[in-house]
Parts: structure tokens; C-alpha cells; sequence
């Protein structure tokens, strides 16, 4: 495996000051933003796609620092009721399907999107709970009418382009658990896999290893993301898992996101890790910086310095001890 990160907590750099920051610190990999939520800093989409001496120049200055592309990302919502957001989701989503393909990067991650609760809705709608039954009939009818039908297309697209789909398991989303990831991937394609947060895990009251020995026995892990969540039970016991106070209410909070280690011990990080390569996982490990009492760069490293210490990069040796 190899260590890299999400370099959106860097968006004010250049291009190139970046990758600077990223190879001084130690890691091999960079997991761009090309659109939507991550926006693109770093990754002039069009421009890369339709420029070929463009597409080279860039990969050559990846390249020239020893780094690599984990994967492309444009969270969005492409089956959003807003209707130009869905537009903005898909079209983003298709053109880093296609520069992803061209530059040989092998994932690109996002987010499965949720839908409205009928053909004339203005706003997402996530169900929760099948009762009253009006939530199980919305339910039913966005992942039939919408959520299958779509990702099946844009699975046969990466297909063709021999690029794997990373959907991060998000609360919010359709596709947020690993049974929801599993019964997606069955209904659409294999390019489709999870984009495995740990932190979005935990504050479902999902243990990251069994998730991991779930996806990873159907080798569905296309990507993963470093980021911990501090569960606080007091506060928990106030508001509830799906509390809904803003993330900055740290103090009240039942969860919060934070860096490696500061949420859960290196024990339990060491035990991701290694299940990561019990189940054939070997790609990157990219940190994602989301800490709201930390700084970037205080965060950023304390999730280095943590994961260069459980960290398995090289590949294991012959059993000589049987």
C-alpha cells in the first residue's frame, strides 16, 4: 500500500506547490479533485481533455516528483431533483470518467446520489426508516427508477473505459452502507465499488473491519480514505446518531470527524490496515482532512506521522517460521 492524500485541504495552492508539499511530506500519492463538491483546483477538466501535450505536461509533473494518481473525485448528486445540479453531477462525473481513462488513472470516486421522493420533487429526499410506509414506497421508487437505471449506465461507461467507480459510503446518500454498496454493484456492474471511509462507518454504528472483510470478500474496495470520527456517548444520548446540529457545535455534537488517531486508537487503525491486506486491498490509503479543532497542516501531519507507523507497504515475506 501506498500513503497519499485528498489534496482538496491544499486548494489554495498551485498546481505545483502542491505536489511540492505532498513528496516533502513523505507520501507517493495524490487523489485530485476535478468538480462538484471537491471543485477542481488542481484539475483543468476540459482543458486536459482536449489537449493531449496538456494531459502530458500535467502527468509529467506528477510524475518527476515520484507521486501517482490514486484517482480522480467529483462528488455530487447526479440524480439530485435539482435539476442543475444533477446536470452539473453527471456531466462532471462523465468527463472525469473519460480524463481518468486517458491519463491511465485507474479510480474515480463520488457519491451515488439520492433522489427526490417523486418526478416533480425540487429537493433530495433520504429515507430512513421503511414506516410509515410512504418512506419504504420512496425508497423503493428511487433506487428502481432512479439510482439502478442510472448507475447501470455510468457502469457500462467505465467499463469501456476500464476505470473503476469508488462510491463513498455517505450518510445523506443512497449507497451509504456495505449492503447498500453490495445491492447497487449487483444490479448495475463490477466497475462499481466502494471508495471505504472508516469515518462515515463509525458513526452508523459500523465496525470498519467487518466492512472491510464484507467488501473486500467480494473485492469491492476500489479506493480508501483516511479520516477518524470521535463519538461522544453523552452527546449521543442527547441528539442521536443522525444529530443534525452543524459540525462546528463540536462541543454538543454526537459525532465528529477527525484526523487519524484522534478519534479511535492506532490499535484499531493498525487493525484497518491490516485487513485492508488480508483482503487484497494494495492501492492507496489517502488521507481526508476534516478536523474542526485542528489546523490543516497540524492535522494533515498528525495523520501522516500515524499512518507511516502502521502503514504495510512492502509486500510479505515467504512463512520461513513453518
Amino acid at each position: 500500500m501506498k500513503l497519499g492524500v485528498f489534496t482538496v485541504l491544499f486548494a489554495e495552492k498551485s498546481f505545483e506547490e502542491m505536489l511540492d508539499h505532498v513528496k516533502k511530506s513523505g507520501l507517493q500519492a495524490v487523489e485530485i479533485g476535478t468538480g462538484c463538491y471537491p471543485g477542481n483546483a488542481h484539475c483543468p477538466l476540459d482543458e486536459l481533455l482536449e489537449d493531449e501535450a496538456a494531459r502530458k505536461r500535467y502527468m509529467q509533473k506528477v510524475l518527476e516528483r515520484k507521486l501517482n494518481i490514486s484517482a480522480f473525485s467529483c462528488h455530487g448528486n447526479p440524480i439530485s431533483p435539482d435539476q442543475s445540479f444533477a446536470y452539473e453531477s453527471d456531466e462532471s462525473l462523465r468527463k472525469t470518467i473519460k480524463l481518468a481513462s486517458l491519463m491511465n488513472v485507474p479510480v474515480v470516486n463520488c457519491f451515488s446520489g439520492v433522489a427526490g421522493d417523486n418526478e416533480h420533487a425540487t429537493k433530495p429526499n433520504w429515507p430512513v426508516t421503511p414506516w410509515p410506509n410512504e418512506y419504504g414506497d420512496i425508497y423503493e421508487w428511487q433506487w428502481e427508477k432512479k439510482l439502478i437505471p442510472y448507475w447501470k449506465e455510468i457502469g457500462q461507461l467505465a467499463e469501456e473505459h476500464g476505470v473503476k467507480i469508488g462510491l463513498e459510503l455517505h450518510g445523506g446518500f443512497l449507497v451509504h452502507t456495505p449492503y447498500t454498496m453490495l445491492k447497487l454493484r449487483e444490479s448495475t456492474s463490477q466497475a462499481i465499488g466502494a471508495n471505504l471511509d472508516p469515518s462515515h462507518l463509525w458513526w452508523q454504528g459500523i465496525d470498519p473491519v467487518a466492512a472491510i472483510k464484507i467488501l473486500g470478500e467480494a473485492n469491492a474496495i476500489h479506493h480508501f480514505h483516511a479520516k477518524d470520527t470521535y463519538i461522544d456517548q453523552d452527546n449521543v444520548n442527547m441528539y442521536g446518531l443522525t444529530d443534525m446540529q452543524t459540525y462546528g457545535n463540536v462541543k454538543t455534537r454526537a459525532w465528529t470527524f477527525r484526523s487519524v488517531g484522534c478519534g479511535h486508537s492506532m490499535e484499531e487503525w493498525s487493525n484497518i490496515i491490516s485487513t485492508l491486506r488480508i483482503y487484497g486491498y494494495d492501492h492507496v490509503v489517502s488521507i481526508e482532512h476534516e478536523d474542526p479543532i485542528m489546523s490543516i497542516d497540524e492535522g494533515f501531519n498528525r495523520a501522516v506521522s500515524n499512518l507511516k507507523a502502521v502503514l504495510i507497504e512492502e509486500k510479505p515475506s515467504q512463512m520461513w517460521w513453518t
